[in-house]
């Protein structure tokens, strides 16, 4: 005959049996400096872009971003983890592999890709909400832009940069260069 022992169930009670016992947070710590030699990058499967800095460690998931991605373009550039946090940054896209640059340029494309206006065919403002029928060098597109008065961001002389209620980016390269009706309707709302 086995003997068997039954323990105490109360005594062995464990933490989700206690109502104020609450997980500790998985901190996830960066690397304080990457060498842009050492990182490594590869789409697996082909839609998610992982990233490795070699002899430390993996993500599974990256992003890549602009640090200032109006005033410099090509330079700067942030790896985010999951969370959207700043995993490191390169300075120059030529400190990277050459084949780390054509996927970070594949990225970045993707996530900036832009429509330049070549015409506005309608622009009706309603309540500080803006809905836009333009010409633009991908076809003709409609959008959303809230607050363009204050959310437009002037580029330069004449150069106006939009990004519409999705997220989307429109640019009016130069403003003086598009017919008058065109104008007239920037006037509007700006």
């Amino acid at each position: 005959m086995l003997d068997v022992e039954i323990e105490d169930t109360e005594a062995s009670a464990g933490p989700e049996d206690d109502p104020t016992w609450k997980p500790t947070p998985i901190e996830v710590v960066h690397p304080k400096k990457v060498d842009p030699a050492d990182i490594l990058l590869l789409r697996e499967p082909e839609w998610k872009l992982r990233m490795t800095i070699e002899g430390d460690r993996s993500y599974i998931r990256v992003k890549v971003a602009r640090a200032a991605p109006l005033t410099e373009p090509d330079r700067y550039i942030c790896f985010l983890d999951i969370k959207d946090d700043a995993i490191c940054i390169v300075k120059e896209l030529d400190e990277l592999r050459e084949e780390n640059r054509k996927i970070v340029l594949e990225e970045l494309e993707k996530r900036y890709l832009t429509s330049y206006v070549e015409r506005i065919n309608h622009l009706r403002n309603e309540y500080g909400v803006s809905y836009w029928d333009v010409d633009t060098d991908r076809g003709q597109r409609e959008f959303v832009a809230k607050n363009v008065a204050e959310n437009a961001q002037w580029l330069g002389e004449g150069r106006l940069f939009l990004v519409d209620v999705d997220g989307n980016r429109f640019e009016i390269p130069n403003v003086q260069a598009l017919d008058r009706r065109s104008q007239s309707f920037i006037e509007l709302v700006l």
